[in-house]
């Protein structure tokens, strides 16, 4: 799941608007890490549209958020950086871009009433089945999203879906025939799986000092906050039923399930009995927010924590990353209380030492040096690849589900699609974690099958589709330039 969203991520357009309802149903996450000071809000201009920083901010919460389910929850901020999602972010929002210049340009269009018609028909808007307004408007509220932003948001996503309708072409009968062909086609293999168990490495410590020298800016040390902390709970405050109902009763839009279908009161007591009492603390909050700030209450705890530390949301990072030394940050909810923070030093990064980064250069270059060991093993065995020493398969199809020896389920699947576009008789091919070295022994092709036609006419349908999305990107990526006006977006 995560290697395919990566690998899609640019010319897969469709996958830029999952369902507009992911923006409001899975709540904002912010991105601090990145140190924007765009022009008038706006952090790159794409031919002759401008991004603005919150389109990049609802993008990225979007793609946190699916990473997040995709990885069962385990995603945070540090982990979010190594995987360069707010490059991805970007990089959506960059293709979208080139879309929309040009659908402006071949005069497409998205009126108004197309766009109210698109909100009406999202579910969590809507009260006995027909569109609310007000509840439109206080739910976006609650989710802390800009109204004109969303309705912006969704004109977007319209223009692109119409735009790509008109690169929608039907089968040919002689595509339908020269696919099926290819799909029908059965190769009988001989393999060897070899991995980095098969190759053995040397990591003196002269190697490992080299690959460090060369590449020391990799290896820094994490940007520290010294943070005063003023704590607010809110878990000793005393709730009764009815004010739980009552409060349940005037915010019902706001718990809902991960489709966004609303709770019922006895499904959302204990989250609405947490937002009651947070609702309720607000206020003792804000006091102490000003007498820390008068310098007449103390903190509750001294911490010193490196950016993106769990201890903290992404919000108050983000906050934070805002602030010098000596500001407050106003009171944020952290669970079930809120945090006042005060800044009392920065320390920035720095390149760490051979000694403070060894661990970190032995693990990075014994990765590198077995991959490219494993490559050199893979040369050779297929220079003396001998099929007595190897796994011979009967004859195997791109459509069916095999599970080929040494391999698991999904190693399998991405070994015969690079087999099956492939014209070698012979090769290597490279997995995740492993290299297969393959002759093919045989090969046949049966005939198309009638019940097949359907499933072939979908097939080219999608590639026909994906080659004209995928070369009118290219085709757009010269006519319309990007000028960034922060650093970090790209690669």
């Amino acid at each position: 799941m995560i290697s395919w969203m990566q690998k899609h991520n640019k010319y897969l357009v469709w996958t830029i608007w999952v369902a507009t309802i992911a923006f409001i149903g899975a709540g904002f996450v912010g991105w601090g890490s990145y140190n924007l000071s765009g022009k008038a809000g706006s952090i790159a201009k794409v031919g002759d549209i401008e991004i603005p920083q919150n389109k990049l901010n609802l993008v990225y919460s979007n793609i946190y958020d699916q990473y997040n389910r995709a990885m069962g929850g385990k995603l945070d901020e540090k982990k979010a950086k190594e995987m360069g999602l707010i490059q991805q972010a970007f990089a959506r929002l960059e293709t979208q871009a080139k879309i929309l210049n040009f659908a402006k340009d071949a005069g497409i269009v998205v009126s108004d009433k197309e766009v109210a018609q698109k909100i009406a028909t999202i579910p969590v808007f809507q009260k006995d089945g027909k569109f609310d307004k007000t509840l439109y408007k206080e739910y976006l509220n609650a989710q802390h999203i800009n109204i004109k932003l969303f309705e912006s948001t969704i004109k977007d996503e319209l223009t692109i879906q119409k735009t790509l309708a008109l690169l929608d072409v039907e089968a040919l009968p002689f595509e339908i025939e020269t696919i099926g062909a290819a799909m029908n086609v059965s190769d009988k293999l001989a393999y060897k799986v070899l991995t980095t168990n098969d190759v053995t490495i040397s990591t003196d410590e002269s190697k490992l000092k080299a690959f460090w020298e060369n590449q020391k800016s990799r290896y820094m040390t994490n940007r520290l906050f010294d943070l005063s902390i003023v704590w607010t709970d809110s878990k000793e405050l005393n709730a009764t039923e009815d004010e739980l109902k009552t409060y349940y009763e005037a915010n019902s839009y706001n718990f809902t399930d991960a489709q966004g279908k609303q709770l019922s009161f006895a499904e959302a007591k204990e989250a609405v009995s947490k937002a009651f009492k947070l609702k309720k603390t607000k206020k003792a909050a804000q006091k102490a927010y000003i007498a820390f700030k008068k310098g007449t209450l103390l903190p509750t705890e001294k911490v010193t924590l490196p950016v993106g530390d769990t201890i903290l949301t992404n919000e108050i990072w983000t906050a934070l990353q805002a602030k010098s030394v000596g500001d407050i940050v106003k009171p944020k909810i952290i669970d079930s209380r809120y945090a006042t923070i005060k800044i009392d030093n920065i320390t920035e990064p720095r390149e760490k030492s051979f000694k403070e980064a060894k661990d970190a250069v032995l693990s990075d270059y014994t990765l590198q040096a077995k991959r490219e060991a494993l490559s050199k093993l893979a040369e050779n065995t297929v220079k003396t690849f001998d099929v007595k020493n190897a796994i011979v398969t009967d004859f195997v199809k791109l459509d069916k589900n095999v599970q080929l020896k040494a391999l698991n389920t999904q190693e399998s699947v991405q070994f015969l699609q690079k087999l099956f576009t492939s014209s070698k008789e012979k090769g290597i091919i490279s997995l995740s974690d492993k290299i297969v070295v393959y002759t093919i022994l045989e090969q046949k092709i049966s005939s198309i099958d009638e019940n097949q036609t359907e499933n072939v006419k979908q097939t080219v349908n999608r590639l026909k589709q994906n080659t004209f999305e995928s070369n009118l990107i290219q085709l757009l990526d010269k006519k319309y330039p990007t000028q960034t006006y922060v650093k970090g977006l790209t690669h």
